[in-house]
Formats: structure tokens, C-alpha cells, sequence
């Protein structure tokens, strides 16, 4: 009796190669699929800080050409905005400058700031975004 149970386990044995592989492939799926999920949220949380920075450029921009302000205020509003939503290293670097676009004089806002690579820790001064707003003629 001992014997024919034997060769029945040693018959399933052999009748199934694969057993076993679930787990691999689990594993293997599972590590591939965690990958590409925090690369979304990482190319999501570039675009959100880029997004954020050309708003706190233009708004310093729209600020900076209002009637009772300067240049300089353009450059203080846009840090405080920058500061008040990442982190404070983002609004360290903010120049000012008048352009020409499209034949109109403008205020140039320029905001470089860190590439966010793993969460916001990345290279300085890799983005650059910059924010118009006209002059008053």
C-alpha cells in the first residue's frame, strides 16, 4: 500500500513542473509593478513642483507690475509663494529682468530651482521656469 502512495506523490511530482512558480512570478510581478507605481508618483511630484513654480513666477510677475511696486517686490512675493507651498530651498534662486515677448515689454520673473529626483531631494538649478507679466506703457 506504502508503495502505491509512493508512486502516486512521485506521479504528481513529475506530472507538474510549474509548481511552486506562483510565487516567482508573484515576486517578480509584484517588484516590477512597485517600480513603475513610484515612478508615477515621482513624475507626478516633478510636474506638481514645476506646475507650482511657473505660478509663484507669473504671480510675482502679475505683482511685481502693479502700479505702487517694484521689480524687488516681484522677487519677494514670488519667494513667499514658493516658500509657503515647497520647501525653502526651491525659492532661493529668483531673478528679475525686463524682456521683450512678442513686441511688448515685460517683467521676467526666473525661478531655478532643484530637479526633484527621489522625493524633493535632486540637483540645484537643474529647473528652470520663468513667469511674464506686461509693463505698464
Amino acid at each position: 500500500m506504502r508503495a502505491i502512495f509512493r508512486r502516486l506523490q512521485v506521479g504528481r511530482d513529475r506530472e507538474d513542473p510549474e509548481r511552486g512558480a506562483a510565487v516567482v512570478d508573484f515576486a517578480l510581478i509584484g517588484g516590477l509593478l512597485t517600480v513603475i507605481f513610484v515612478a508615477i508618483i515621482q513624475l507626478t511630484l516633478v510636474l506638481h513642483v514645476r506646475n507650482t513654480l511657473i505660478d509663484a513666477a507669473s504671480s510675482g510677475a502679475r505683482y511685481g507690475t502693479l502700479a505702487d511696486r517694484s521689480p524687488q517686490d516681484a522677487v519677494g512675493r514670488a519667494e513667499e509663494l514658493i516658500r509657503g507651498s515647497l520647501a525653502d530651498s526651491y525659492g532661493s534662486d529668483v531673478t528679475v529682468g525686463e524682456s521683450t515677448v512678442g513686441g511688448v515689454r515685460t517683467l521676467e520673473v526666473v525661478v531655478r530651482a532643484p530637479l526633484p529626483v527621489i522625493g524633493l531631494i535632486g540637483p540645484a538649478g537643474v529647473m528652470e521656469v520663468r513667469g511674464h507679466a506686461a509693463l505698464p506703457s
